[in-house]
């Protein structure tokens, strides 16, 4: 009796050491080099707050704009829970990358505005979770050098910063800003009923909008570079640039009492003024359906997300929120980058349509205009592009 008593303890030992492990949850996140630090911190505070398990958790370094390239090269050793743009949601959905969002669903589409929910969304299907509304792009301009009526027009910009010796920046070389001018021209970007890329720059309105490209990067006062020209040069030989809530802190910090921002300016086109548009990009987290801990990955994705980080994410990054109630937080609404891009919003439009087949073509287009290469005409170079954009 005594040997079966000892046995039946040590089975119950090991039952309950079992039990235990099985408790340990691993977990995998990506996010950007600059939110690392951020989101240890919101993952030591979820394990607090989930005290009933024990978690561990690792970290990998994929921006959002990597995120869908990353997961594909290989979806079983990608992050359980990662950070995306949203252009990339279809993709990913055809990927068979995402979970749909089936624990706390009602209160997530409450917490966040419609516009962020309906990029997060396939049909009536939540698939990811929203982090920010601020994945788009106005001026940022030194208001000692250009006037609140010149930055109304690009080309009142140009004027005063040639008559200053200074630049304007813009990335036209990339796809993401380069559209402001065919989108604002009445250019559209959209998907056929088989869910393909279709694209119009092409057309007569694209065309002119094509060659007030070439002007803008043929005049002297035009300069482009990567982020770190625009920050590096703000305030000295540059005046006005054309970038996100990203770059605020060192802008601000560059500029000082001559810091200001406000929506992208109204261009020339076939003759007329018209007003440069822009996308409207949010940041989602989406969980991996390879996840061995579906609803672990759920929990932490949605505590990711949730009021009290975003307004963390405000507070330590300047990162605009698409929380309701973060929105209305008197630093947010006070915020001027985030009152620029507020304005600018009202001329924006989704990315969610715009497949990955689109960067490439409208890259070269830009690099080509960069490069003042005039060996093609702008229509030839545009029918290019969207053949390439449509294939």
């Amino acid at each position: 009796m005594k040997k079966l008593l000892s046995l039946m303890l040590v089975l119950g030992m090991l039952l309950s050491a079992g039990s235990a492990l099985a408790e340990t949850v691993t977990l995998k996140v990506w996010g950007s080099q600059d939110d690392q630090v951020m989101l240890q911190e919101m993952v030591e505070a979820f394990k607090a707050a989930n005290p009933d398990k024990e978690y561990d958790v690792s970290f990998g370094v994929v921006g959002e704009g990597d995120a869908k390239t990353k997961y594909l090269e290989d979806p079983e050793e990608a992050a359980d829970v990662f950070a995306f743009a949203n252009d990339q949601l279809y993709d990913l959905l055809n990927a068979d990358a995402l979970y749909e969002v089936t624990i706390n669903n009602d209160a997530i589409v409450e917490a966040n505005v419609p516009s962020a929910i309906e990029a997060a969304s396939s049909g009536d299907h939540l698939y990811a979770y929203p982090i920010t509304a601020d994945n788009g792009y106005f001026l940022y301009y030194d208001k000692s050098v250009i006037s609140e009526e010149q930055v109304k027009t690009l080309d009142g910009i140009l004027e005063a910063c040639s008559d200053a010796g200074k630049k304007m920046f813009m990335d036209v070389s990339n796809g993401w800003y380069i559209a402001s001018f065919f989108i604002g021209a009445g250019g559209e970007l959209g998907l056929d009923e088989n869910g393909k890329q279709t694209c119009d720059f092409n057309n007569e309105a694209g065309v002119a909008a094509g060659e007030a490209i070439k002007a803008f990067t043929a005049h002297e006062a035009f300069l482009t570079g990567d982020d770190s020209i625009l920050t590096g040069g703000i305030g000295t030989t540059i005046a006005a640039g054309v970038s996100g809530t990203w770059n605020a802190e060192a802008i601000k910090e560059k500029l000082g009492e001559n810091y200001a921002a406000t929506k992208l300016p109204t261009f020339t086109c076939a003759g007329e003024q018209v007003q440069m548009a822009s996308f409207a990009g949010f940041k989602l987290m989406g969980v991996n359906t390879m996840t061995e801990y579906p609803e672990e990955a759920m929990a932490l994705a949605d505590w990711l997300t949730n009021e009290e980080n975003q307004l963390k994410r405000f507070k330590m990054r300047s990162i605009g929120p698409s929380n309701i109630k973060v929105m209305e937080n008197e630093e947010v609404k006070a915020d001027i980058a985030l009152s620029a891009l507020a304005e600018q919003s009202k001329f924006a439009v989704s990315q969610k349509d715009v497949l990955g087949n689109y960067w490439a073509p409208a890259e070269a287009f830009g690099t080509t205009m960069e490069a003042k290469d005039y060996s093609k005409d702008i229509q030839t170079l545009l029918d290019e592009m969207v053949a390439g954009i449509t294939n």
